[in-house]
């Protein structure tokens, strides 16, 4: 459905409300197109500003000096993330978690600005999971990288079953899917001391990185926040 300078590519019911996948044009931008995701008519994420994201990606390959890297991405989004740390000569295997099936649908479907660069990743595995629930598992296997891109903040959940990871006993079992020297690397749009403090409270190292851009969509100046956390 098309409405002046907005397309709707799909709009559909998910576990944690309705979701849609929309395209258009930037009215103050004319020729600038942007992809997004809303929830309930609230914009979860865009194209638009995806420097935090991608930031997540290259400041934990910036801490960890291995090569052949296994890493597991919590959250597909638009792919930035995941296309971020593939774009990365030292990584040999990435595996998505994504617990929305919509969303890995509508890249396999091509929908996404980076989908056809994704699809064609030899290196990239996407998993349908709750990676929180996986995270407290056993684990099956270790990665070098962990990055979580999922809830708003550690403070602002999607769902509140997610609360568990943003604790000291959630790290704990989290961690044990680490393999040694591997780092964990939270995303958050806003900061959170009580997560800071369960993430120094459990590993030996633990590094707040702040990621400021201009916002044109809301004309304001922003900061998101990556939490780093390792042990020596």
């Amino acid at each position: 459905m098309t409405t002046g300078n907005l397309e709707v590519l799909a709009y559909e019911e998910s576990p944690i409300g309705m979701i849609c996948l929309r395209r258009r044009e930037l009215l103050a931008s004319p020729g600038t197109i942007i992809t997004e995701i809303t929830l309930d008519h609230e914009l979860l994420m865009s194209s638009y500003h995806t420097d935090s994201e991608r930031a997540l990606s290259s400041l934990a390959l910036d801490r960890h000096s291995g090569r052949d890297l296994r890493v597991l991405v919590g959250g597909l989004g638009l792919g930035y993330t995941a296309h971020e740390v593939l774009a990365s000569p030292r990584t040999g295997h990435v595996t998505v978690v994504e617990f929305l099936s919509q969303v890995i649908d509508w890249m396999g479907d091509g929908l996404f600005p980076l989908a056809a660069a994704l699809n064609a990743e030899d290196r990239l595995e996407i998993a349908h999971d709750d990676v929180y629930a996986r995270l407290a598992l056993d684990p099956k296997e270790s990665f070098d990288l962990i990055l979580i891109d999922v809830d708003h903040s550690p403070d602002e959940r999607l769902g509140e079953s997610n609360a568990s990871f943003y604790s000291e006993p959630g790290l704990a079992l989290a961690k044990r899917h680490l393999a040694k020297d591997g780092l964990l690397g939270v995303w958050s749009y806003a900061e959170s001391s009580p997560f800071a403090d369960a993430l120094r409270a459990s590993f030996d190292h633990v590094e707040v990185e702040e990621v400021s851009f201009d916002n044109h969509l809301t004309q304001e100046h922003e900061t998101n926040w990556l939490f780093f956390a390792r042990d020596d």
